[in-house]
């Protein structure tokens, strides 16, 4: 494929999945009262194998081909075309995960540092123990994990599988409804991110178990703890120059933000490959940035295009890989509702409860229940992970990406049921 093909068929796609998405997000938003996150969501998982593929096969595969490309060596790779929209949904996310960061309010969640670690604490554990148990009941069924894997390592995989929010959506739920600076918005947000760096370190010991290889473990748990620990320590003061280059030159200016991009990019970069993923890396640069003058104008003028054209690329890129077909008979549709009761009482009710038990109303419990208990793309991610790295069948893939979009439905309308818009914005408030 030359390189003008190549453009020419990325150019139609974005085309595509922007269409698809702005629809999709139109109808969920006055008809189901879904934000625009998980309205694109669907949009992916319609585009993918499911639904589009369905429909017209030939078409699908043609516009989004996942058959990887044979050299005449005999050796496969990924076809170039998916190549590129996986790196462009990438970016986006990296971008938006800073913004997230960025509007972080790390002095709030000093003030409620129990409550976080509590609500952390539960939305960890329970899960966790939860989903292992249940690999010991799945793992003896050749239909959920490949053979060779062994049982600890199916238990680490499917415990922390269990244990993974979704922090993008999360963020951007909590962005969407106002409600990222608020208490509740701020301890969410903490014990998400705590929460799926617990996961992605398990995910790291399983994949060095794999590989026979304690490396991959120490250097994602040890890297990652030491990129945070650098950029609180380090990080923070140097970059007060952000502040001191916009008073300078009267805002931010293309060379001021073109020093932040690149700072971004490397600390994704450094995450990526320790393991920990891009986007912590992203969001811990963003909580450690200046605010004020420098946070606003960065927003500003990075947020449009981040939210309107580069994210919804991830979701749906994302959403391709989902095959709801699979699951095909009584016994899994039983596996699969087993899977989802699990999920919900171990994450959205001990989160309600832990978040109850930190002083909070019982109204602001249930929604910070309810955002937990969201895993969307995130699990996707982790799942993709296990299926590549061939610790999980298509199978139980497919189960696990169900659940994972119902509970992530689930979320916005039980934030908005919980969360009554007309009451008094001052009870969520510092």
């Amino acid at each position: 494929m030359s390189n003008f093909e190549l453009v020419v068929k990325l150019l139609l796609q974005l085309t595509v999945i922007l269409a698809t998405c702005r629809v999709v997000t139109m109808i969920g938003r006055r008809y189901l009262g879904q934000t625009d996150v998980v309205c694109e969501m669907i949009a992916g998982v319609m585009l993918g194998p499911s639904l589009f593929g369905a429909i017209a096969p030939e078409m699908q595969q043609w516009l989004f081909p996942k058959v990887p490309l044979i050299l005449e060596t005999g050796a496969k790779i990924p076809n170039p075309s998916m190549s590129i929209l996986f790196a462009i949904s990438q970016i986006g996310l990296v971008i938006y995960m800073f913004l997230i960061g960025l509007e972080f309010n790390t002095e709030l969640l000093k003030h409620h540092a129990k409550s976080a670690g509590l609500l952390s604490g539960a939305g960890i554990i329970t899960p966790f123990v939860l989903g292992a148990i249940a690999s010991f009941l799945l793992y003896n069924n050749g239909d959920f994990f490949q053979p060779g894997v062994a049982l600890w390592a199916a238990a680490l995989f499917l415990g922390a599988s269990m244990t993974i929010t979704a922090f993008p959506m999360l963020a951007r739920i909590l962005y969407e409804r106002g409600l990222a600076k608020t208490r509740l918005g701020t301890l969410a947000l903490g014990a998400a991110s705590v929460d799926d760096g617990v996961a992605w370190c398990l995910l790291a010991i399983v994949l060095a178990s794999l590989k026979n290889s304690a490396l991959i473990a120490a250097i994602a748990i040890g890297g990652g703890i030491g990129y945070t620990l650098l950029m609180i320590f380090v990080g923070r003061p140097i970059f007060t120059i952000f502040t001191l280059w916009t008073k300078r030159d009267g805002g931010v200016t293309r060379q001021t933000l073109t020093v932040l991009l690149i700072v971004l990019m490397f600390v994704s970069w450094f995450t990526d490959l320790t393991g920990i993923y891009a986007i912590f890396g992203a969001f811990i640069a963003g909580a450690v940035m200046p605010r004020g003058e420098f946070a606003q104008q960065v927003r500003h003028r990075t947020e449009f295009l981040t939210t309107s054209f580069l994210l919804p690329i991830f979701f749906v890129f994302s959403g391709l890989n989902t095959q709801i077909g699979l699951v095909n008979t009584l016994f899994l549709w039983a596996v699969t509702v087993i899977i989802l009761i699990i999920a919900i009482v171990g994450k959205g009710v001990s989160c309600m409860l832990a978040a109850r038990f930190g002083s909070e109303t019982w109204r602001n419990s249930a929604a910070i229940g309810s955002l937990m208990n969201a895993r969307g793309l995130m699990e996707l991610i982790i799942l993709n992970v296990g299926l590549e790295q061939g610790i999980i069948t298509p199978t139980l893939f497919t189960i696990m990406v169900i659940m994972a979009i119902i509970t992530t439905l689930m979320a916005s309308p039980l934030v908005a049921f919980f969360l009554d818009e007309k009451s008094d914005k001052k009870s969520q408030a510092y």
